[in-house]
């Protein structure tokens, strides 16, 4: 039988460097950290071959006591926490101890140091487990840390190290999340002797600086695509950027999350805002974001990882509904929220009538539309509009008055010019061209109308003059029967007439009265497979998306120059009427200069 012994000091660094140090990007995040923790306003980071080569960290914070250095390179020995009060309540980015030992047992490492208190620096080397003595050296206040040849005493792991390319990308990745989450500290990247990355520090307020620290890394783009959140409840400050559904990756690499400071991942919080994306992001693509979180640290346990990139919430049920209704709410906002006053544009009234059948005036022929000036554009539709709203007034109670934006007189998505193969909107506003789906955009109009209506716990329904009949299943009969109460709710009223006959006798206002046999099917199977109590809750989201898409306007459905507008006007004050239920955009803009590029004017 074995015998139990206790390991020799090299080989317990060496089994935790196999945990703290999994391939060079692991080493430069615990580098950062220590440097963030003394203070550093400046740091350099030095890489050869991906880091494997060369790892070296220098920075401009406290630095360390001469007869403190060998301590630095032991294992759990640090100056961050000194009893279970603080670790319970950590508030420093490293605490644990373990990275500068578990280098010292796996690569050759040299720490220079140099505090306020003493003339010179000193340094120390350690090279498997073993220290050398501390010596005089040059550096200026601050330290540095150097990593050469990672895993040379571990050859089986070192073949475990990818390309030079590969763990350059990570360590690369490892600095951009560092550098996004303190824009207060000048950050710099070099690779085989060139400069990759230079990030000077920000002088400007807090949340300016952080904005210029994300365009700087993410791109302007990014940026362009912005939405600013920021919220504080209960001791919670959630702030950040995250990016309109139509910015979309189709990986999760450009996510990131820091709390307190930290980056992390961590299942509640990418459900929460999974969850805020639900019905605006289109099928398999991922959101993007910056987003950081400040919590009082005894709220949350950092340390049940060794690389502490998990965490547990104490209260996992109220982080997640914080985060995803800070998240909803920033997301939802109507166009006309984000690009015009909401006031001066608020949508016609409208229920029980369909505004969207043809007219007998057919598509309207236009003339070119100026749009220099906001008088302009508006004493042209005005004119236009005039005799054609007259005669149509007396067919719909709708009306189809264009309300213009009190900025700049030209409401966000302008005026419509024409409808394209049946299938598009084509307008214009003081930036370009507008191009609108209108089935899309007319599907998110109807959807977030029928959740409203089912937040109130009826949808309306009309009556139909001469009910619809259609030949079911025994099953569906069966469904119609037994969810009576789910049906009025969803605005239906469907009576069996047989055992393989239904009538709609009455359906959603919204919907389409020739569309009444194909809504009430997929009404009947939602309810007939998930039941009523899941379909009206968890499901209901799916539901109405349904019901929606049978009510917008299908392609090829001429409108008139007023019904374009119309729907112009609603999708600027829709909630989230970027994009359809489904996910899919329903509008973009090309701008003038694009145009201009396009045909190389002015070249």
């Amino acid at each position: 039988m074995s015998l139990i012994r206790l390991l020799p000091d090299l080989l317990i660094n060496q089994i935790a460097a196999g945990e703290v140090i999994e391939r060079p990007a692991s080493a430069l995040k615990e580098l950062l950290e220590n440097s963030l923790d003394a203070g550093a306003t400046e740091i350099t980071v030095q890489l050869e071959a991906g880091g494997v080569k060369l790892l070296r960290v220098r920075d401009n914070g406290r630095g360390i006591a001469p007869q403190q250095l060998p301590l630095a390179l032991m294992r759990h020995a640090t100056s961050k926490i000194a009893s279970l009060d603080d670790l319970q309540r950590v508030g420093s980015m490293g605490f644990r101890g373990e990275a500068l030992a578990s280098m010292a047992a796996v690569s050759h490492v040299a720490l220079i140091s140099r505090n306020a208190e003493v003339e010179h620096a000193w340094k120390i080397e350690a090279v498997d487990g073993s220290q050398s003595e501390a010596v005089p050296a040059a550096h200026a206040l601050g330290t540095s840390v150097e990593m050469r040849e990672l895993y040379f005493n571990t050859p089986a792991r070192r073949k475990f190290l990818k390309s030079e390319a590969t763990e350059f990308a990570y360590c690369e990745e490892t600095f951009k999340r560092i550098a996004l989450s303190r824009p207060d500290v000048d950050f710099s990247l070099q690779h085989n002797a060139k400069v990759v990355w230079q990030l000077p520090a920000s002088n400007l307020p807090a949340a300016e600086g952080l904005q210029q620290r994300i365009t700087s890394i993410l791109g302007k783009e990014f940026a362009q695509n912005a939405v600013h959140i920021e919220r504080q409840a209960a001791g919670l400050h959630l702030y950040g950027t995250v990016t309109q559904p139509a910015y979309s990756k189709a990986t999760r690499d450009s996510q990131y999350f820091f709390l307190n400071g930290r980056f992390i991942r961590d299942k509640v919080v990418a459900h929460a805002i999974r969850q805020a994306y639900q019905d605006i992001l289109h099928h398999q693509r991922h959101p993007a974001f910056v987003l950081f979180l400040d919590m009082p640290p005894e709220l949350v346990d950092v340390n049940v990882h060794p690389a502490k990139s998990e965490v547990r919430f104490r209260e996992s049920q109220a982080m997640h509904q914080f985060i995803f209704h800070t998240l909803q709410q920033a997301l939802s906002g109507p166009i006309s929220t984000m690009n015009a006053s909401r006031e001066n544009s608020s949508p016609p009234p409208g229920t029980g009538m369909n505004p969207w059948a043809n007219s007998a005036t057919g598509v309207s022929m236009q003339q070119p539309m100026p749009l220099h000036t906001p008088a302009q554009a508006l004493s042209f539709y005005e004119n236009m509009f005039s005799s054609q709203e007259r005669s149509e007034a007396k067919e719909t109670p709708a009306s189809y008055n264009i309300q213009p934006n009190a900025d700049n007189g030209i409401p966000p998505l302008g005026f419509a010019l024409a409808q394209l193969a049946g299938i598009y909107i084509l307008a214009q506003n003081e930036q370009g061209m507008v191009v609108v789906d209108m089935h899309a955009a007319h599907e998110r109009i109807v959807y977030e109308k029928l959740k409203v209506a089912l937040d109130g716990q009826q949808i309306p329904n009309q009556p139909l003059l001469i009910p619809v009949t259609f030949q079911a299943d025994t099953l569906d009969v069966a469904t119609a029967e037994e969810e009576q109460a789910a049906l009025n709710t969803l605005g239906f009223d469907i009576a069996p007439l047989s055992p393989t006959t239904l009538a709609v006798r009455a359906m959603p206002a919204m919907l389409k009265q020739s569309h009444a046999e194909a809504a009430a099917r997929d009404v009947l199977r939602e309810l007939r497979e998930y039941g009523a109590t899941r379909a009206l809750t968890e499901r209901s989201n799916e539901l109405l998306g349904t019901m929606a898409c049978h009510a917008a306007i299908r392609a090829n459905q001429e409108l008139t120059i007023t019904e374009m507008n119309h729907i112009l006007r609603e999708m600027e004050n829709t909630e989230r009427s970027g994009q359809c239920n489904h996910g899919r955009p329903t509008w973009f803009q090309m701008s003038i200069s694009d145009l201009d590029k396009m045909f190389m004017r002015g070249k």
